[in-house]
């Protein structure tokens, strides 16, 4: 059965269904990303993340765009001082999505633009419709990319690809995108979401701990060299050994064969 929680923002609401929890993003028409909705993805990262029903977790915008990027009309009326002290809560947002301890999934119909498209950088995978448009396009507005757009797009795909869409601001088409690494996956328009929502499906009734573990280990050891990264990886490594899946799954190893372990979570 599912269940809806409304986030502290209109424009941001939580649905959770068999396991699986949607993050919607709802302002239309173009779901621009206002310090409002930026507020409200972080309380939504919040309840998913405190969630135990919830095993994955899935950002849609709905079926016309993801989010074609900040609101610009808020944006103008700020100055240098304004920025100084919102950049950073900007990237605090984004980054508690980036840290959900769960597998993420970005669901992208029409557009992901700008703060859209660093949006769905912070999911661990990227679904986009066939028809669907993704850039960076803030260098046409004179600024950046401001909520990790040249960090976590340099680290997907590369410097060079990287600084080509942040230089020149152009938008690519989800083949491209899945191309150079930005999407992972390309679905008939229209089917983002369910295809999204298939591949959490399989993370539903997984070992959580252990994929919590996994995804801290790569996502922090990517910040730091290999030695500072091995390191985490022994320090988690060892403590999943303490998780009662990890006896479960070895347990079923030895006595029926890989793959046949029913996790509990725990």
């Amino acid at each position: 059965m599912s269940r809806t929680v409304q986030t502290a923002s209109e424009f941001v609401r939580v649905e959770v269904d068999s396991g699986i929890a949607t993050i919607r993003i709802d302002r239309p028409k173009m779901n621009p990303l206002s310090i409002e909705v930026q507020d409200a993805l972080a309380e939504a990262a919040r309840i998913v993340t405190a969630d135990d029903e919830v095993a994955a977790v899935v950002i849609y915008g709905g079926e016309k765009v993801f989010a074609a990027g900040a609101d610009i009309k808020e944006m103008q009326t700020m100055g240098y001082t304004d920025m100084v002290q919102r950049a950073s809560i900007i990237q605090d947002c984004f980054t508690q999505v980036a840290r959900i301890p769960k597998p993420v999934i970005a669901a992208i119909e029409g557009y992901a633009l700008g703060a859209g498209n660093e949006l769905a950088m912070c999911a661990d995978f990227r679904v986009a419709a066939a028809d669907a448009k993704l850039g960076q396009p803030e260098i046409l507005l004179g600024v950046i990319p401001g909520a990790g757009g040249t960090q976590r797009l340099a680290r997907l795909v590369g410097v060079s690809k990287a600084k080509d869409l942040v230089y020149t601001g152009r938008m690519i088409d989800a083949a491209e995108a899945q191309e150079i690494g930005l999407v992972d996956k390309v679905a008939e328009p229209g089917e983002a979401y369910a295809t999204a929502v298939e591949m959490a499906q399989r993370y539903v009734h997984g070992p959580a701990f252990a994929l919590r573990a996994a995804k801290e280990t790569i996502d922090r050891g990517l910040d730091g060299d290999l030695a500072t990264g091995l390191a985490i990886e022994a320090m988690q490594f060892a403590g999943v050994f303490a998780t009662q899946d990890r006896e479960i799954g070895m347990t079923s190893f030895v006595k029926e064969g890989p793959g046949k372990a029913t996790f509990e979570g725990r």
